[in-house]
């Protein structure tokens, strides 16, 4: 705890000349427009520090925690003309390397006309938090349990049996089996909430009514910039602002899971289109004065082969709720909470039914203030706990600084 609030307190110390420092340098407030308002130029950089994470609760695969992120983000757009805009944008985590977050064409067939044809690696479709994923979005530090828990599923292998797939409950994070590619790695959240799929999206807008339609390579759990099996996803998302402050949504999508290589080692050729994910989502935001409240449930489905015995004869199921809000106590000044559960369906093994993998629920509360506009500094307390696996409960302090323009 003493290491978690030194830390807390270099955050601060950090936080505090950064806001002097872009005061005194003038860094930008707003994004960039250079040649002639054509080229548009944003960023989002954020650094978060927090406890070791034993029990891989916040982890968004092997190495990195949500709680102990440096991340930046370099956005761009250049508008070629009324109809057409080409959009991109690089990110990096932990001064690793660079990734190509984003990079699609925008065409808009009717400038006077609120329809956009995206084509890409597009934003993503499915789902509210998903269009929340910048650090200055997020009310808190952590994550829906739903967009960053790795469950043990892994599209490239595959487990030979129910007694194989019980064994890796609660090792989403380092997850291996047998089918597939052998090399343990980390499995998939119910939708992933840190790459964005790579297809054609349709989105219109009509005053209250917001609607798009996406088809893609991957799915929302396994996100991919190549197809690896034999058929697209289609997902779609439809909200609505019946009145001021209240927005209502409702998301589904469905595509093949399973990849080629590892249908082909569990039944032969040509069966990857019948392993899918099938996922549905709702969600409602409400705000009023000084307070705002949001809640979300993803319901999804995964359909594998049954190999060998005790057999894996239905689906995979989970269901994630989460409810978070804020209320803004003074100008610059917010506290802010969430209470998130993560469920799943049962398998029968050996020993008899048992959920497949471990469900776990996440309370995580916190507060922010602004330095300045675009200069957020936050704080947050969490605890998880989980019914199963090597650590079963784990409470995490953790601070963050986030810098937008």
């Amino acid at each position: 705890m003493k290491l978690v609030l030194r830390r807390a307190a270099l955050l601060a110390t950090i936080a505090l000349g950064g806001a002097v420092c872009a005061r005194a340098q003038g860094l930008p407030s707003e994004p960039v427009a250079l040649v002639g308002g054509r080229l548009t130029i944003g960023g989002d950089v954020s650094a978060s520090i927090g406890p070791d994470d034993t029990g891989f609760f916040n982890y968004t695969d092997y190495e990195h925690s949500a709680l102990k992120l440096f991340r930046a983000d370099l956005s761009a757009s250049f508008t070629l003309n009324r109809h057409f805009a080409v959009l991109a944008e690089i990110r990096d985590e932990n001064i690793d390397e660079l990734h190509a977050y984003a990079l699609y064409m925008r065409i808009r067939p009717w400038a006077d006309h609120a329809v956009d044809i995206q084509a890409g690696r597009v934003p993503p479709t499915f789902g509210a938090f998903g269009r929340r994923l910048y650090a200055s979005d997020n009310l808190l530090i952590g994550y829906p349990l739903a967009y960053q828990y790795l469950t043990s599923l892994r599209p490239d292998a595959l487990p030979w049996n129910a007694d194989e797939l019980l064994r890796m409950r609660a090792r989403g994070w380092l997850s291996s089996y047998s089918i597939g590619d052998p090399t343990p790695a980390e499995g998939v959240p119910l939708v992933a909430a840190f790459r964005w799929d790579t297809g054609i999206q349709l989105h219109a807008a009509s005053g209250v009514v917001d609607g798009t339609i996406a088809v893609t390579t991957g799915t929302v759990s396994n996100p991919r910039l190549t197809d690896d099996n034999s058929g697209p996803q289609v997902a779609g998302r439809l909200s609505a602002r019946p009145v001021t402050g209240l927005v209502l949504g409702a998301s589904a999508a469905r595509g093949p899971f399973v990849s080629s290589t590892a249908a082909r080692g569990a039944v032969g050729d040509g069966h990857d289109r019948s392993f899918t994910q099938t996922a549905l989502g709702a969600d409602i935001e409400y705000s009023r004065d000084y307070y705002l409240v949001r809640a979300e449930t993803i319901w999804s489905e995964w359909r594998l082969p049954g190999v060998g015995a005790p057999v894996i004869n239905t689906p995979l199921r989970a269901l994630s709720t989460y409810v978070e809000g804020r209320y803004k106590i003074r100008p610059g000044l917010y506290v802010a909470a969430r209470a998130d559960h993560l469920g799943f369906s049962d398998v029968v093994g050996s020993a008899g039914p048992q959920s497949w993998d471990a469900p776990v629920t996440r309370i995580e509360v916190g507060a922010g203030y602004s330095l300045l506009r675009n200069l957020v500094l936050k704080m947050s307390v969490q605890r998880n706990t989980r019914d199963g696996g090597r650590v079963t409960s784990a409470t995490l302090t953790s601070a963050q600084i986030v810098y937008w323009f």
